[in-house]
């Protein structure tokens, strides 16, 4: 028995030492290991319109310029809809670096950055072809710049629209306003505006607008009429009164913590497909806006223009007085784009 066992043992390191020679013994010519493929940066694009709106449209032209312009070492996710939540948690997640861009409105941006906040005073811009003449000049590209003290950096513009009121209560003047609970950006300069034009304030998140409207809680908002289509305000709030009060450029913007931790190259390769994004974007723009107002019109809303805005200029003259003086150069810059 013993023997056997001997046997058997002699046998197993027989074949445990073929096995060794096996592979020490390998071709010489064996392929090293492939280098590994360079890796893809992914960062994410945080939009509160949903994905075929002009905005969002921008958005995944500046993704698709930086993956091409970067032969794929960068590729921007877009995600529609506040799928990584609201404007202002957006906005605070990108000075975290928690999230890369995001395009947002100007108007909360001026809580970060108080010369923002001269877009949000009413009537400064006599038209959209002002408006972007000074948005392209070295004064308007200076104004981005200044986010960097904030964390963020600035990109580029994008088209607004002009701004009027809608509301679930029939409006067609001034005197119509009167009293009535008005959603505004979450800004001070708007929530002046709304009061001195005789409505109350209301400040809220703007994925809740729609419902505050359907229950009552709000009376009315302002926006343009692609939005007041795409959020489907229109279903809920018939009347728009066109009076153009502002015009209150769109963002986009990046986290300055990922910034920081891309080579020179590509800081330039991101900063130009932004500014490349921009013509997309306002074609795109001009064509929602025609057909957005045309479709609210054939949907049942009522909509009214203002003849003459000067007794709306006259009203929110106050707040122009009060705020005026802290953004008196960029309003005079202003003045000379006309």
């Amino acid at each position: 028995m013993r023997r056997h066992q001997l046997i058997a043992l002699f046998v197993v390191a027989l074949f445990s030492l073929s096995l060794i020679a096996a592979g020490c013994g390998g071709d010489k010519k064996a392929a090293a290991p492939a280098a590994p493929a360079a890796s893809t940066m992914v960062l994410k694009l945080g939009e509160t319109h949903p994905p075929d709106y002009p905005t969002t449209m921008g958005d995944k032209k500046f993704a698709e310029l930086v993956t091409e312009r970067t032969k794929g070492r960068i590729k921007v996710e877009v995600y529609p809809s506040s799928q990584l939540g609201e404007e202002k948690a957006v906005i605070e997640q990108l000075q975290l670096g928690a999230v890369a861009f995001t395009r947002v409105s100007s108007a909360p941006l001026a809580e970060f950055h108080k010369p923002l906040g001269v877009f949000s005073l009413p009537y400064i811009f006599d038209s959209s072809a002002h408006m972007w003449k000074f948005l392209e000049s070295a004064d308007g590209m200076k104004l981005l710049d200044g986010l960097q003290s904030a964390r963020f950096v600035g990109l580029c513009y994008y088209d607004p629209g002009a701004r009027s009121f809608y509301s679930t209560k029939p409006i067609k003047s001034l005197a119509d306003l009167k009293g009535l609970k008005i959603r505004v950006q979450q800004n001070k300069i708007n929530m002046d505006m709304i009061s001195a034009l005789g409505a109350s304030a209301t400040p809220m998140p703007y994925g809740q607008v729609f419902s505050a409207l359907q229950t009552g809680v709000i009376d009315g908002a302002e926006n343009n009429f692609p939005s007041y289509l795409t959020a489907n305000h229109s279903q809920v709030a018939k009347y728009y009164l066109r009076d153009g009060h502002q015009r209150v450029p769109e963002v986009l913007i990046m986290s300055k913590a990922i910034w920081d931790k891309l080579t020179p190259e590509d800081q330039k390769i991101i900063k130009q497909a932004a500014l490349d994004s921009v013509k997309t974007q306002r074609e795109l723009w001009d064509k929602f806006e025609k057909e957005s107002e045309a479709k609210v019109k054939a949907a049942g809303s009522t909509v009214t223009e203002v003849p003459d805005v000067k007794p709306w200029q006259a009203a929110v003259k106050p707040v122009i007085d009060k705020y005026g003086a802290e953004y008196k150069e960029v309003l005079e810059q202003i003045k000379k784009a006309r």
